[in-house]
């Protein structure tokens, strides 16, 4: 996130756009990542439980992932342009789950939405927050077809260390008590 995790608001929804996925893309990304005949194949595909060509789950997360990334540098860039300092975001520490609810066909457009549903100061990494996200893709007819629940990292603003941690930290930096301290933990 692009924002610093004390301006977050939980049940925020911010858009990231849509995307249209035509034959080819399928086909070219599937042969690529996940060549399985309902992917790859149309004629194949007709006789396939989903009764014609879909889009790997994989596309489908992957254009969510792309579509996340630029819509965070976008507010990152629209931040800047208020003259604001935009937050700092970290990595993800994982992916709590996914779930592919319908298939993408070719022509359908999907749109993707990202909203942080939960938010918490880290008990592990001081001056970090943990975002709680659920990113959600529906079809031109309103059915879902595909959501995760992600988390994410942002940094805190006002984060000042305690001085214990501060006094720690600068004792690892000493060569011997930082061997003592570091064989100790």
């Amino acid at each position: 996130m692009t924002r610093w995790f004390e301006d977050i608001t939980v049940n925020e929804a911010f858009p990231l756009g849509d995307h249209t996925f035509s034959a080819e893309e399928i086909i070219r990304f599937a042969t690529l990542y996940d060549p399985q005949y309902f992917h790859t194949d149309p004629e194949l595909a007709q006789h396939s439980h989903f009764g014609g060509l879909i889009a790997s789950g994989w596309h489908t997360v992957s254009v969510g992932h792309r579509k996340m990334v630029d819509a965070l540098s976008a507010e990152e860039e629209r931040l800047r342009g208020l003259g604001q300092e935009p937050g700092v975001s970290g990595p993800s520490p994982g992916v709590n789950a996914m779930d592919f609810k319908a298939p993408v066909r070719p022509g359908d457009t999907v749109t993707y939405t990202l909203t942080v549903t939960d938010k918490r100061p880290s008990n592990s990494i001081p001056g970090w927050g943990l975002l709680f996200n659920q990113l959600t893709a529906v079809n031109q007819r309103g059915e879902l077809v595909y959501e995760a629940h992600l988390v994410g990292f942002s940094k805190l603003r006002d984060y000042r260390m305690p001085l214990k941690l501060q006094l720690l930290l600068a004792l690892t930096r000493v060569p011997v008590l930082g061997k003592l301290i570091r064989r100790g933990s």
